[in-house]
């Protein structure tokens, strides 16, 4: 049922007063979506993607305006936070389009921050235009800064390009954080370099444990890098200040006193973050994961796609977060050296 003024009653509390906030089982207020608006990309990274990767067919995919809608269904129901993933989001056809949409929710407030994971390599052609409609800070995947390290790592890509895409996003006024993962006997040695370069340039750099998520071609075991073993390595060479900040994510952050700037870690799998998760994932054929470590999953392309009301969205919206569950089942398999999930990284964005 609409209302006069086209809002679903759905989208109200019990008062009628406002949108029904999204509460999950363990009484955690879902404000955070992750959509990943493709699971192409153009870089094949060893931990993410297999080399040869079969994409889904173009024609399964939520069109820009279906993606606007069903974030804006979020909107409507207390999301304040919306990240765009992929794959890479900006090698989607026409992002900007959705991006520019998604800003009227910014102008709004009903929308607190609307930002990106990025690879960085499309970042020199888009950043002004990002900071144009309203991102201020964007995340940017960067694991090494050795290039013939990077291209072994990523498969693909350049990185003078992302390095270019980092500098252009630094001069269109964005902030940004980069994320790298911590891979055995790859780039361990260089975290600390990593650390010193990141934050002599005024990012954040975050640290996070390889996932067990999808056939990529190595085994988990040889590339799992614990980050209680990176931190007490980190430790040796810097004052590290536990501090009380937080940006909406998993990770836990420290400052670090000889630099000045901020250490995060993520870590899925020697210290969960479930316990405070406020997230859900789109996928871009409109599949809503509640949890990004199990397999349970929603079908909301089928209900979007029924009826120009959105009651039946948030119908099944309802049902599919009183499923979310209390914690992920990541785990590196030792006996078989399979992953946790087949579902690869790119679907969900991580």
């Amino acid at each position: 049922m609409a209302l006069a003024n086209g809002t679903s009653t759905l989208e109200l509390d019990r008062a009628g007063t406002g949108p029904r906030t999204l509460i999950d089982p363990f009484a955690r207020a879902i404000t955070y979506l992750r959509v990943s608006v493709t699971d192409r990309c153009d870089f094949r990274c060893v931990y993410c993607m297999s080399e040869h990767m079969t994409f889904l067919p173009k024609a399964d995919l939520l069109s820009l305006e279906e993606l606007d809608r069903l974030c804006s269904a979020f909107i409507a129901r207390g999301v304040s936070k919306l990240r765009l993933t992929g794959g890479e989001p900006l090698v989607r056809r026409g992002i900007m389009t959705l991006v520019s949409s998604l800003s009227r929710h910014l102008a709004t407030g009903a929308l607190k921050e609307l930002t990106l994971t990025t690879n960085g390599s499309q970042l020199e052609k888009y950043a002004a235009e990002l900071k144009g409609h309203g991102v201020k800070r964007i995340n940017v995947s960067l694991d090494t800064l050795d290039a013939d390290k990077f291209r072994a790592i990523t498969r693909w890509g350049d990185l003078d390009k992302v390095l270019a895409g980092i500098d252009a996003a630094q001069t269109a006024g964005l902030q940004v954080k980069i994320n790298a993962v911590a891979l055995k006997g790859v780039n361990e040695d260089e975290i600390a370099g990593l650390l010193e370069w990141a934050n002599g340039r005024g990012m954040d750099l975050t640290v996070i444990e390889v996932m067990p998520l999808g056939d990529v071609g190595e085994t988990r075991l040889d590339q799992y890098l614990p980050l209680s073993m990176v931190r007490a390595r980190l430790a040796e060479r810097f004052t590290l200040e536990d501090i009380d900040y937080a940006t909406g994510g998993p990770a836990r952050y420290v400052r670090v006193k000889e630099t000045g700037g901020r250490l995060g870690f993520i870590t899925p799998m020697t210290h969960n973050f479930c316990e405070s998760c406020n997230r859900v994932r789109i996928t871009c054929t409109g599949t809503l994961y509640m949890c990004l470590g199990q397999n349970d999953a929603a079908d909301l392309r089928t209900p979007l796609r029924a009826s120009e009301s959105n009651d039946l969205i948030h119908a099944a919206i309802d049902e599919a977060i009183t499923r979310k569950p209390k914690g992920h089942d990541f785990v590196i398999d030792r006996r078989h050296q399979r992953p946790a999930l087949s579902r690869h990284m790119s679907v969900t964005g991580g």
